[in-house]
């Protein structure tokens, strides 16, 4: 989330310029080797649509009940399976589950990846990957439009985060935004920050919210989400082990797991991936979390 820009080792990659953007498209051929013919299938995951779980409706069950049990919302469900566009479910029927909320869409025809990124603010990258790297997408798989999807309190008085994640506050390994843009070559847009810390560091909650994401997700590896409410997300991704649950309510400096190199991280000293989404018209949006956290 998945995840932050595809990394791969220099002698799978010419050139990736412009393909792991916020935006980007990706170039087919920045993906093959130096004279090697590497298939996409061997360099991404398996698509969403060969990673559900099938379930087996039993007597009692709703859609409801189902997709909490998944931790997903119902909209999900419907998505996915679209036997239950009539709002129930039979016993015996088998629906799919798929791994995290998001739903499926049909592409226009002539629509890119670069198009699908545009609309649903969401990283080219992650859309290519999580939906086996085609390059020519005709039903996709949108994930977390449906994270956090909670009603707003009335009254929102958020002044930013409560504290960093990392305690006491790190430097920056890698900032939020364009990198490598003047050297015009790997440039490549960064969704979060690289916080430095030893391995094995507790991760802490940056505010109170309820975790909705405990999971291994691509390029982000293990990583926590947790919805602030009001549209607000957090996401602490590469860690080692996890400290919390789906569901589970947080405070600030709640620990929910601890630093590792899960994933595919951005620079090579130890760090945490932190990352805060504001809710779009177009869904989940990356900002630059300097804006959140306290000053140090």
């Amino acid at each position: 989330m998945q995840p932050k820009r595809q990394r791969r080792s220099p002698k799978t990659i010419i050139s990736m310029v412009g393909a792991f953007l916020l935006f980007g498209s990706f170039s087919t051929p920045s993906l093959f080797a130096q004279g090697e013919n590497v298939p996409l299938t061997e360099l991404c995951p398996e698509p969403i649509a060969k990673r559900m779980t099938p379930h087996v409706v039993k007597a009692g069950e709703t859609i409801d009940s189902i997709a909490q049990q998944y931790q997903l919302v119902t909209e999900t469900l419907i998505s996915v399976n679209s036997q239950l566009a009539s709002g129930s479910v039979t016993p015996g029927q088998t629906i799919l589950i798929p791994p995290f909320n998001g739903r499926f869409v049909s592409v226009p025809a002539g629509a890119t990846w670069r198009d699908l990124a545009a609309a649903y603010g969401l990283r080219a990258d992650i859309l290519f990957e999580i939906n086996g790297c085609t390059e020519k997408p005709g039903r996709a798989f949108i994930p977390g439009i449906s994270w956090g999807n909670r009603p707003s309190t009335a009254v929102d008085n958020y002044t930013g985060l409560a504290q960093w994640p990392i305690q006491p506050p790190p430097q920056i390994g890698l900032d939020y935004g364009w990198q490598n843009q003047e050297a015009g070559e790997n440039a490549f847009f960064h969704s979060g920050v690289d916080l430095l810390a030893p391995l094995d560091t507790p991760v802490l909650a940056a505010a109170p919210g309820e975790v909705i994401l405990v999971s291994q997700e691509g390029a982000y590896g293990f990583l926590v989400v947790i919805d602030h409410g009001n549209g607000r997300q957090t996401r602490y991704a590469h860690l080692s082990r996890f400290a919390v649950s789906p569901g589970e309510k947080v405070s600030a400096g709640t620990v929910i797991g601890y630093l590792g190199r899960t994933g595919r991280p951005d620079i090579a000293p130890s760090h945490l991936h932190f990352e805060v989404r504001i809710q779009s018209p177009v869904g989940w949006a990356a900002q630059d979390p300097k804006l959140h956290l306290p000053r140090q």
